[in-house]
C-alpha cells in the first residue's frame, strides 16, 4: 500500500510547484495582492500534505516492493523546506520587503524543483536506468506546470469581479502558456512510452510492453479525458476571451480543472499499475 499512496500523493506536490511557478506569470504590481496571498496559500497547503504524507509513509517504514523508509524520508524533508520557503514568501506579501520576497519565492521553486524529481523518481523501480529517470523527471515537470497553470488562471479568473479595470491581456497570458504546456505534456508522455521502450533497460522495455497489453484501454481513456480534453477547452477559453467574456472563461477552466485532475489521477494509477510515468 506504500507505493499505492505515494503515487497519489505526487498530484499534490505537483499542484504545489506548478502552482508556485504559475504565480510569476502576472505582473505583480499591477495585479491585487490578494490574489497571490490566497493562491500562494493554497499551493502552501498541498506542498505540506505532500510533506506530511510522504512522512507518514516514511513511519510505517516502507515497503519492500516500493519505497523505502529513507527515500520517503528525504522527499518529505525537501518538501518541508520547500514549505518553508513558501511560507516565507506567502509572509513577505503583508510587507514591502521585495528583496526577502523574491528570494524566498525563487529559493522555494527551486526547493520544489528538487523535492519533485525526488518524489517522482523514488517511485522508479530497480533497475529501471538512467532514460526511464529522465523520463520520469520531464513528466512530473509538465504534469506539475499544467495541474498548477489551470489552477493557478481559474483563480486569478476571478479577480477580474474584484478589479473590473484589469486587462484581460493577463488571462490571455495564462491560457497562452497553457496551451503550449499541453502540447509540452502530451509529449513528454509519449517520450515516457517510447524513451523505456526503445533505450531504456530489460524492466522498462517489459513494462512499455504490460501497458499496451494490459492497460491500453486505461491509456486512452488517460489521454482523452486528460490533456486532450483540457486542450479542447483551452482552445474555448481563448475564443471566449476574444468577446471577451472573462466569466465564461473562468467557467470553462473550471471544467478544464477537473479534466486535467481526472488526467492525473488515471496517470498516477497507471504509474502504481505499471511503472510507466504517465
Amino acid at each position: 500500500m506504500t507505493r499505492f499512496a505515494a503515487c497519489f500523493i505526487l498530484v499534490f506536490g505537483e499542484l504545489a510547484w506548478g502552482g508556485i511557478f504559475a504565480l510569476a506569470i502576472p505582473p505583480f504590481f499591477n495585479v491585487e495582492r490578494g490574489f497571490y496571498k490566497s493562491s500562494a496559500a493554497v499551493y502552501l497547503a498541498a506542498s505540506i500534505t505532500t510533506a506530511i504524507g510522504l512522512g507518514l509513509l516514511a513511519l510505517r517504514g516502507g515497503a519492500s516492493a516500493g519505497p523505502g523508509a529513507a527515500s520517503l524520508w528525504t522527499a518529505a524533508a525537501l518538501w518541508t523546506l520547500s514549505s518553508v520557503a513558501v511560507a516565507a514568501y506567502l509572509y513577505t506579501l503583508w510587507t514591502e520587503n521585495g528583496l526577502l520576497r523574491s528570494r524566498a519565492y525563487a529559493l522555494g521553486l527551486g526547493l520544489g524543483l528538487v523535492a519533485l524529481i525526488a518524489n517522482v523518481t523514488l517511485l522508479m523501480p530497480p533497475g529501471f536506468g538512467a532514460i526511464a529517470a529522465v523520463a520520469y523527471a520531464l513528466t512530473a515537470i509538465t504534469s506539475a506546470l499544467v495541474l498548477g497553470l489551470v489552477t493557478g488562471a481559474m483563480l486569478f479568473g476571478h479577480w477580474y469581479l474584484i478589479d473590473l479595470d484589469m486587462p484581460v491581456d493577463y488571462l490571455r497570458t495564462y491560457i497562452r502558456i497553457l496551451g503550449i504546456v499541453l502540447v509540452a505534456d502530451l509529449i513528454a508522455l509519449g517520450l515516457a512510452i517510447g524513451l523505456p521502450a526503445i533505450l531504456g533497460s530489460a524492466g522498462a522495455a517489459a513494462a512499455v510492453n504490460d501497458l499496451f497489453a494490459s492497460h491500453l484501454g486505461l491509456l486512452a481513456v488517460r489521454l482523452i479525458l486528460g490533456p486532450v480534453a483540457t486542450i479542447v477547452l483551452v482552445w474555448m477559453c481563448w475564443q471566449t476571451l476574444k468577446i471577451p467574456q472573462t466569466m465564461a472563461a473562468t467557467g470553462l477552466l473550471y471544467i478544464a480543472v477537473m479534466s486535467v485532475l481526472v488526467g492525473e489521477m488515471l496517470g498516477r494509477f497507471i504509474l502504481f499499475r505499471t511503472a510507466i510515468p504517465l
